[in-house]
């Protein structure tokens, strides 16, 4: 199981750094408001994460226990999900990464938690990942809604300790973290690192 919980982590580890809404989100508002602004955003964006995972845990472990078909989808589905994201990581740096605009975030109406909330909230991208990777992650020595709710968790956190550092490191270091250079290479890194984990999803025995 140990060995399970490593490997979901290495793959959600790369999901979780890997530069998105979230991430733009965040800088607009260390930015702009500074640190305990974005911290709060940071926990809006946790909490939607785990509505999401409370959502999928109640309706997609019986359909998995049910239909090895079914299975073999959403395994599919989650492969292709990271390849998608691994090459849609290395187009988008083939050239500098553009620094976050107020147009790359979901504006929300009242504070910055709610604001985090609502912008993964309304991003069904979530779900998809939920639905289709997620499964593929769980250690088989536990119930399948067991393993799901721990690997939601682990997410959660995850997200909470990244983008929490994030926000700390760019309120110190916001200039050497926005450099084009900085991104371009982190995006690249994470993209061939994704499609490798997708292509072991998809072959993996299940």
């Amino acid at each position: 199981m140990l060995t399970h919980l490593i490997a979901a982590a290495g793959v959600l580890g790369l999901l979780t750094v890997m530069p998105g809404p979230d991430m733009a989100l965040v800088t607009r508002r260390t930015l702009a408001a500074g640190p305990r602004d974005a911290l709060r955003t940071v926990g809006g964006i946790a909490t939607g994460l785990l509505i999401w995972g409370a959502l999928t845990v109640a309706g997609l472990a019986a359909v998995l226990a049910s239909s090895p078909a079914a299975y073999l989808v959403v395994k599919l589905l989650g492969a292709g999900y990271l390849v998608f994201l691994g090459a849609q990581a290395l187009w988008q740096n083939r050239r500098a990464a553009p620094a976050p605009t107020d147009t790359e975030t979901h504006p929300a109406a009242g504070g910055p938690w709610r604001t985090g909330l609502v912008s993964n909230a309304l991003n069904p991208k979530i779900a998809v990942f939920y639905t289709g990777l997620l499964p593929t992650l769980a250690p088989p020595q536990l119930p399948a809604a067991g393993a799901m709710t721990l690997l939601v968790l682990l997410h959660a956190t995850l997200t909470l300790v990244w983008l929490g550092s994030y926000v700390l490191l760019l309120s110190k270091a916001g200039r050497f973290l926005a450099k084009p250079r900085i991104r371009r290479v982190l995006g690249r890194t994470t993209g061939v690192a994704l499609i490798g984990f997708g292509l072991v999803v998809a072959t993996a025995a299940g």
